[in-house]
């Protein structure tokens, strides 16, 4: 049973709810950054440097998911990657 081809609305759609982890993130970055300046308390800025690391960890996940979603149904593709550069991709990520 093959998988779907994801359409350029899923994808533009994926890609949106990407770019708006990696803004999360980088919001809750400047965050860290701004209470480290100003002599926030430690508990403070690692709780939101966790926060920083969890998003990030969220969007690399969906852009790995989301390459792997794309080679499975773009066989040959320019853009394709094979199963040992996405367990790769995905490996970095862990």
């Amino acid at each position: 049973m093959s998988s779907p081809a994801l359409t350029p609305a899923d994808s533009a759609a994926e890609q949106k709810k990407i770019l708006n982890r990696l803004r999360r993130a980088q919001g809750q970055l400047a965050g860290v950054i701004a209470a480290v300046e100003s002599g926030g308390s430690c508990k403070d800025v690692v709780t939101q440097l966790a926060a920083v690391s969890s998003a990030l960890d969220k969007a690399g996940f969906a852009i790995v998911s989301s390459a792997m979603r794309q080679c499975l149904t773009e066989d040959g593709a320019e853009n394709s990657l094979t199963v040992d550069e996405l367990e790769k991709l995905f490996l970095t990520l862990a």
